[in-house]
């Protein structure tokens, strides 16, 4: 098995706080449906407008803090909402913009062995400028030093994004290479589950600005990665355990929302 019953403990504490602190401090915005609350009831508008309101945050208040809790046996370090670096050569801004041009006008691929090098030919030259950039979702730093940024996203996240989500790959790589032009790094996108399964992950959209074998882990790929092969579905059992375990919970939550 790839997690260990410790391991599993932990994302199952995640699970079951993430959730409970979400009861306590979760309040519906007051937004008037009479012809929806009638229909369904207003313990279920309760519970759709709970499952949105989760949804928008999954990724900060469960994917990254279970990630870490998987991760934390298997590197040095791993940790959520990092700083890739506080500034950026002027020189490594203008190779982003050349590799940002190339794949928007498609005259390049997306290479991302390449991208990382020439980054590094220049991450020091020129002007040092302060930089504000995305943080990093979640930091992994290997034994030997190696360091994984990941940017994680939502199932389906919209095709015209992937050009930003590109660029702050890059801007990681020169943030980080800025402060050490030694380091060996890698940027990738984690997308925490397949909206497609059992069909393979709808890539097309990406393809042209990701360079995919390198940018991209999505669904048991990714957990896997972090804990070692099992254990995206070890993973799913542990959700499958909370949930069952805190069904009379839930229950008593959203009953209070089944009046007139």
């Amino acid at each position: 098995m790839a997690l260990t019953p410790v391991q599993i403990q932990n994302v199952e504490t995640v699970l079951r706080n993430s959730l409970r602190n979400k009861f306590l401090n979760y309040k519906p915005e007051p937004a008037a449906m009479p012809f929806h609350t009638r229909l369904l009831g207003r313990d279920r508008m309760a519970l759709f407008s709970f499952i949105h309101s989760l949804n928008t945050n999954f990724g900060t208040s469960i994917f990254e803090p279970v990630a870490k809790a998987i991760a934390m046996d298997n590197f040095e370090s791993a940790s959520s909402q990092q700083v890739a670096g506080l500034q950026m050569s002027s020189e490594a801004f203008l190779v982003i913009e050349h590799i940002m041009t190339g794949l928007t006008t498609a005259t390049i691929n997306p290479n991302k062995i390449y991208e990382i090098e020439a980054i590094r030919a220049v991450c020091q030259k020129g002007q040092m400028r302060a930089v504000r950039l995305t943080k990093v979702d979640v930091k992994l730093v290997r034994s030997n030093g190696d360091v994984i940024l990941f940017d994680l996203k939502t199932a389906k996240p919209n095709a015209g994004g992937f050009k930003e989500f590109k660029r702050t790959l890059l801007e990681w790589i020169a943030a980080g290479l800025a402060e050490d032009p030694t380091l060996n790094i890698q940027t990738l996108i984690a997308i925490p589950y397949n909206p497609y399964y059992p069909q393979p992950y709808n890539r097309w959209t990406m393809r042209g600005m990701l360079d995919l074998p390198n940018e991209l882990k999505v669904g048991e790929e990714f957990w896997d990665f972090l804990g070692g092969e099992g254990t995206y579905q070890q993973l799913l059992d542990a959700f499958e355990k909370v949930g069952i375990e805190l069904h009379s919970e839930i229950d008593e939550y959203f009953a209070k929302f089944n009046f007139k």
